[in-house]
């Protein structure tokens, strides 16, 4: 765990991150949950500790600072109100939540045993913003300011898929491997991307970027 909490650290300061020892704790906490529940649910498929860190929790870490630069607190002073799609086994939407405890977090996820896993990570490391919904995307009804994924679907199915639970002024934020030229040029005539960011995640060497988007109807400010 020593060797962990280390690595960590040493990604943090890389990403220019600061956190607080709680939420550091939180985070190995919430892997050494993501290693224990994967023995009967399989949630991933990275089994070695060292690159789960790497692979999960540094590769979702990369999105904090980009989604704080997009993201102001609502003029109202509500809580801002993110959805994660497809979230699997939390990432990055419990990673978000441990780093952005004034952010509302909905993990979503069609199976249901997953869904499950957010519920009990959000009891065990009591995070009172972090809430998981075995549901289709499609069926969701709340709207949110942000919806996030991380290798969920083509980037035209995520924002199709997502459509009515995107608030007005809201955004997509997709996490993606190498830039999706593809995947772009399909993308349906009503959504817009206005911001690409290219991340280095400390001790992954391959390629990954952030693609930001909303929809045409949404007047910028």
């Amino acid at each position: 765990m020593q060797a962990l909490a280390a690595k960590l650290r040493d990604g943090l300061l890389a990403l220019d991150l600061a956190l607080s020892d709680a939420q550091i704790d939180s985070l190995l906490a919430y892997q050494a949950l993501i290693e224990k529940w994967n023995k009967v649910y399989n949630l991933t498929a990275v089994r070695d500790p060292g690159d789960m860190l790497t692979h999960h929790l540094l590769d979702s870490l990369a999105v904090i600072a980009p989604l704080r630069r997009q993201l102001a607190p609502g003029a109202d002073g509500r809580a801002l109100r993110l959805l994660d799609v497809g979230s699997g086994a939390g990432l990055p939407g419990v990673v978000i939540a441990i780093c952005c405890p004034d952010i509302q977090v909905d993990c979503v996820d069609t199976v249901g045993k997953k869904a499950a896993f957010i519920q009990q990570v959000a009891v065990t490391l009591r995070l009172p913003n972090l809430r998981g919904l075995h549901a289709r995307v499609e069926s969701l009804t709340n709207k949110y300011q942000v919806i996030s994924s991380r290798a969920f679907a083509s980037l035209a199915d995520f924002t199709n898929w997502s459509a009515q639970a995107l608030a007005a002024q809201g955004v997509w934020l997709a996490m993606k491997g190498r830039y999706p030229a593809d995947e772009l040029a399909a993308l349906a005539p009503g959504v817009r991307v206005f911001h690409v960011e290219h991340l280095i995640v400390p001790g992954l060497e391959a390629e990954r970027c952030l693609i930001w988007m909303k929809s045409v109807a949404c007047r910028d400010e």
